[in-house]
């Protein structure tokens, strides 16, 4: 890990770490609003977060999307309601602000199997390549890096990359094909991979197929390559939600993380969205480790100002170039 937990025993700003979250949903939410004006704080949530915590959010989007507000904000506290390498994102962008993640353990496992050490030897190996890294990986992989990208912008930078110069791309190498196909550059991959995003079971989408034949399948890149197959529409969250609001289906299969489906309800409520199972019938579409954020963390985090996100300014100042590029190419 890159960054830890600052302990705060609260001194000065009135927090305490003693005092525990309110029992009842309204009176919770009641404190959360009161935190958040007396810290100057504001609160960013991806699209998987629990439907709760969406509905508090100041902002909600997915990984570009949350990568600007992060760099635009002026608020003294960014609590980031995702996983580790989104509120590690924020900090490498907004160094003298406090960041704060509501648990610590909210980790990825994509960028969890691409190790720092692990990346660097890789890329000793193909030592001509530019590096494109997926956001989804931490910052001593971006640190490596030449270029960040997400989902929504993949397609669109590495076009933008010199024809004369080859291309490795990491860490999910689903989306990594995906983005070779649509921009017609050739990357090397690195082979890992998002474990919701191939927990999907095909078996489980055709049988909703047969339910349902008018629908439209919704498919995030990170999918395996037969799943993509059977998509009508293939995008980033935010782009499958735009998709959701403009097409004229009536009724979405949807194959990302089940979280989105709040936004999609809430934007055309007369629609109807259908979310894949994993394989067995498995939960396994829900990502764990954004489902560790909770109502009473957030609270708890925004009461006690921990846990903060801290990091190596010399790590952080090398992180922030690749980001910064992809910032500007994304204009």
């Amino acid at each position: 890990m890159v960054f830890a937990a600052t302990q705060n025993t609260g001194a000065g700003n009135g927090a305490s770490p003693h005092r525990h979250p309110p029992r009842h949903p309204q009176e919770l939410r009641a404190g959360i609003e009161r935190l958040r004006r007396e810290r100057n704080a504001v609160i960013l949530a991806h699209y998987y977060q629990d439907d709760a915590i969406q509905d508090i959010a100041d902002f909600i989007g997915d990984s570009l999307e949350l990568a600007r507000k992060a760099a635009a904000t002026d608020a003294d506290v960014i609590v980031f309601c995702g996983v580790h390498f989104m509120a590690e994102t924020a900090k490498i962008l907004n160094p003298s602000k406090t960041v704060l993640l509501p648990d610590l353990a909210a980790g990825c496992s994509l960028a969890d199997a691409c190790p720092a050490d692990a990346f660097a030897a890789f890329r000793a190996e193909h030592p001509e390549h530019i590096t494109v890294s997926y956001i989804n990986c931490s910052a001593a992989v971006k640190a490596q890096s030449d270029l960040i990208c997400t989902s929504s912008n993949a397609v669109d930078l590495v076009r933008q990359l010199p024809d004369d110069r080859p291309i490795l791309f990491g860490p999910d190498e689903n989306l990594g094909r995906w983005v070779q196909a649509q921009s017609g550059r050739p990357l090397t991959l690195w082979p890992g991979s998002c474990q919701v995003h191939v927990a999907f079971s095909e078996q489980a989408l055709l049988q909703l197929q047969l339910e349902h034949p008018d629908a439209e399948v919704l498919a995030h890149p990170e999918c395996q390559q037969h799943l993509l197959e059977l998509a009508d529409f293939i995008g980033s969250t935010s782009k499958l939600l735009h998709r959701a609001e403009e097409s004229d289906a009536d009724s979405f299969i949807v194959l990302t993380e089940p979280g989105i489906l709040h936004q999609m309800r809430l934007k055309v409520p007369h629609k109807r969205f259908f979310d894949v199972p994993g394989a067995d019938g498995c939960s396994c579409n829900a990502c764990p480790y954004m489902r560790l954020n909770t109502l009473e963390k957030l609270w708890q985090c925004l009461e006690r100002m921990e846990p903060a996100i801290e990091m190596d300014e010399e790590l952080r100042v090398r992180a922030l170039a690749p980001i910064q590029r992809m910032l500007e190419m994304s204009r």
